[in-house]
């Protein structure tokens, strides 16, 4: 059995994580620098929290038809998500049964998954269907085998995934979103955009960075910065476990953010605003009037994250175009510049805090949402941080 005992070093940055997390807002610190690029806070993170929690593949309308599939994977458990022959969203081990061979890549439609190794082939319901040459092996039975099935749930069009059979359901954990989401019809908006990036930071410091408008009119002045209020910035009264979220509203006349005249569903100042939840750890969406903005991220060590970023259009602005590619063009060319603004600071923040004096400093009240997730932070690391003394 893996000794998991923490090192004096690892158990004093936890030890100061909860502390900064219990204190108020306006009297705390941010989470220590170390816990940033710690490998031993890291190698924690992916047994008690990605190992333990549910994270997001991917938008349900991204898996339309039948046969369609993303992958993903869940630490070291690589997986994919199918809509299988009943319009059911399925994820299963993307392992295959034979000799461990990855058995799809990226996203596509199938009728059946054959591994691209010994063709051993599978039904959409993760059923072995063929495996030839097998006849001379005493007592293979190939209806006695099917991919492991992994625990799935579709909560406001989103796909979420766990390997944990005993955490409390996300439909549940997340239902009182659920109002402030209804207005919107967010299960309806259309994926247009989709990309796979790596991006040289810890994941925390990106999921941070999504969750403050602080740095908008600043880092984002050329794009999405331009025009927010600050100070109409709003946060929940009270605090949850598995999410945050805060709401802007955009001026009058903004090129993104605002509804489109044909859109009924939104009235008074919601059809300028956005919605910005954080489902912990790692699946975070800005859901506008006129569009969807998602962000789904997969650590790939304390300074790396594999980053999944895709956008939608509401129903009633996608309908309206004319030329799909004319009007993806301009708006691609938007976020991959939001992106790239984010992905400086990110960067930069990550470098920043490998350096021998860099220090934990003081939140601003624009900074409300971090506060939450260092609570997170903090119950989901506690567990392990009361396992006796630790190592030397």
């Amino acid at each position: 059995m893996p000794d998991h005992r923490l090192s004096s070093e690892a158990a004093t940055l936890l030890a100061d994580l909860r502390r900064y997390a219990a204190e108020p807002l306006d009297a705390t610190r941010t989470t220590p620098p170390a816990a940033y690029n710690s490998q031993e806070i890291y190698d924690l993170e992916m047994r008690q929290i990605f190992g333990k929690g549910w994270v997001c593949p991917g938008f349900a309308a991204d898996i339309p038809n039948t046969g369609d599939y993303i992958t993903y994977s869940i630490v070291d458990q690589p997986v994919f998500v199918i809509r299988d022959r009943d319009g059911a969203i399925r994820t299963f081990s993307n392992v295959c049964l034979h000799r461990m061979m990855i058995l799809l890549e990226g996203s596509g439609s199938t009728r059946k998954i054959m591994c691209p190794y010994h063709a051993w082939t599978y039904d959409l319901d993760g059923a072995l269907i063929g495996a030839g040459h097998m006849q001379k092996t005493t007592g293979f039975d190939r209806k006695e085998y099917c991919l492991p099935e992994i625990r799935t749930e579709i909560w406001n069009g989103w796909i979420y995934i766990t390997l944990n059979p005993d955490a409390p359901s996300i439909s549940e954990e997340l239902a009182p979103l659920d109002p402030l989401l209804a207005r919107y019809g967010m299960a309806s908006y259309v994926p247009v955009i989709h990309q796979d990036q790596v991006w040289q930071t810890n994941w925390k410091l990106l999921t941070e960075n999504f969750m403050e408008g602080y740095h908008g009119p600043v880092a984002h002045k050329a794009t999405v910065g331009a025009g927010i209020k600050l100070e109409e910035t709003r946060f929940p009264e009270e605090r949850r476990t598995a999410f945050t979220y805060s709401t802007f509203t955009k001026p009058e006349g903004a090129p993104y953010g605002t509804a489109h005249p044909d859109n009924r569903r939104l009235e008074g100042l919601w059809r300028r605003t956005a919605l910005m939840p954080t489902i912990f750890p790692s699946h975070m969406f800005s859901c506008s009037p006129d569009y969807l903005w998602h962000l789904s991220l997969r650590p790939k060590g304390p300074g790396e994250v594999q980053v999944r970023v895709g956008v939608a259009l509401a129903p009633e602005n996608y309908a309206a175009i004319n030329d799909l590619d004319a009007h993806l063009a301009p708006l691609i060319q938007f976020f991959d510049q939001v992106n790239a603004e984010d992905r400086i600071v990110v960067e930069g923040i990550y470098k920043g805090s490998l350096a021998p004096l860099a220090s934990s400093g003081p939140l601003s009240w624009l900074e409300r949402e971090i506060h939450d997730f260092m609570g997170y932070l903090a119950k989901a690391l506690e567990p392990e941080l009361e396992q006796g003394s630790p190592k030397s």
